[in-house]
């Protein structure tokens, strides 16, 4: 079972080692096309996800150059081969896919299709996507397919496993919509109980300076004074409220620009000077971006709301071969000794296990007086 430069047990166990690691999905889909085309020795090899508009939700090629695809333009629709593998549910083993009668033609810039392996993928007898080969290399008389039964085969094994990543993705997105969903409602109950007591003091004030502006103009003078700082309290809980509950902007910016523009915000929203710095941060899988991103606004959040702080600072930055994510404010800080007791109310536990999660650790250094600093490092970036 040796096709190419490496062996098919070789080009099999990468693509199931990719399904045992913390990788975005798109990143295992990737070694599962790439792994297809080399274990099959074919020149280009594809992975389509439809989405329910006539298109797809993701598509990896292999085998196509970057300038290649940039030429070649939009992804494809749901016709021809595509279509008939996404509907029709049957592998297509083709000599010459382009005399097929379902043939509805390439983009110019499009490489020749030739020979063509075509296999679908299924979640139970629902079809979820489609895994395609063209062009064998190997030496075939003209019309017929380099690709045989054996290939079949091995492909139909690839299949299954981009049918686990496909519906793992499922899986995590439901989870995530359940988490954000939950973080919602903890927001919504804290801007309550925030704002309710701040409104109840500022009505209460401001019927003290109405009952005291006719005997008493010097004290209902201070009362208005207080109404005002009261109001302004209670528009900053709204505007903290706001940004928590805005959707981060994390897989269309990243991990940085998302940090950059919430510190910005927070800063202008609260009386607490908040800064963010970064030094030779790049790109890291979408789980540990995600994952840094929930430790920081937690720890951003403990840090504004209870500690009292007048600064905090957040900074992204390499260390070796880790990336460290660390928050610090100049708050009242705690004894860690008592963590075990605290730790749930700060949310400690939970951002220890996200970084435990992402193959990460999380510090905590503080003391009474002398402020918090949280630190969490991943491997990578």
């Amino acid at each position: 079972m040796s096709h190419g430069p490496r062996s098919g047990l070789t080009a099999v166990s990468s693509a199931l080692l990719a399904m045992s690691r913390h990788l975005e999905v798109r990143d295992v889909l990737k070694t599962i096309v790439a792994s297809a085309r080399e274990l099959l020795d074919a020149q280009y090899a594809a992975l389509g996800v439809p989405d329910d508009h006539g298109g797809f939700a993701q598509f990896v090629v292999d085998g196509v150059s970057d300038e290649q695809w940039k030429a070649i333009g939009p992804l494809p629709r749901q016709h021809g081969i595509l279509a008939a593998m996404l509907h029709e549910a049957t592998p297509e083993r083709l000599g010459d896919v382009r005399k097929d009668p379902r043939f509805g033609g390439w983009p110019s810039a499009h490489p020749d299709l030739i020979d063509f392996l075509g296999l679908p993928i299924r979640d139970g007898d629902e079809v979820i996507g489609a895994l395609f080969l063209a062009n064998k290399n190997c030496p075939k008389p003209e019309g017929t397919c380099g690709f045989t039964q054996d290939d079949e085969e091995l492909l139909g094994i690839l299949a299954q496993h981009a049918a686990i990543a496909l519906t793992n993705a499922r899986l995590y997105e439901r989870s995530r919509e359940l988490t954000i969903a939950e973080e919602r409602s903890r927001l919504a109950h804290e801007l309550h109980d925030a704002v309710s007591q701040k409104l109840f003091s500022l009505r209460l004030t401001a019927q003290a300076a109405a009952a005291l502006v006719d005997r008493d103009p010097a004290r209902a003078k201070g009362e208005l004074h207080q109404v005002a700082t009261l109001a302004a309290e209670a528009a900053d809980e709204l505007r903290a409220a706001v940004v928590e509950l805005r959707p981060a902007a994390l897989e269309e910016d990243g991990l940085v620009a998302t940090l950059r523009t919430q510190i910005q915000v927070l800063d202008r929203a609260h009386t607490a000077r908040v800064t963010f710095t970064c030094r030779g941060v790049k790109a890291l899988p979408a789980a540990q971006e995600e994952a840094m991103l929930r430790v920081a606004q937690e720890a951003l959040h403990n840090a504004l709301r209870h500690s009292g702080a007048e600064h905090v600072d957040v900074t992204l930055h390499r260390r070796g071969s880790a990336t460290v994510l660390r928050v610090t404010d100049d708050g009242g800080g705690f004894d860690p000794r008592t963590v075990r007791r605290a730790g749930r109310h700060l949310g400690l536990v939970s951002m220890r296990d996200r970084a435990n999660g992402t193959g990460g650790r999380l510090t905590v250094r503080s003391a009474p007086g002398e402020g918090t600093t949280i630190e969490m490092e991943v491997p990578g970036g």
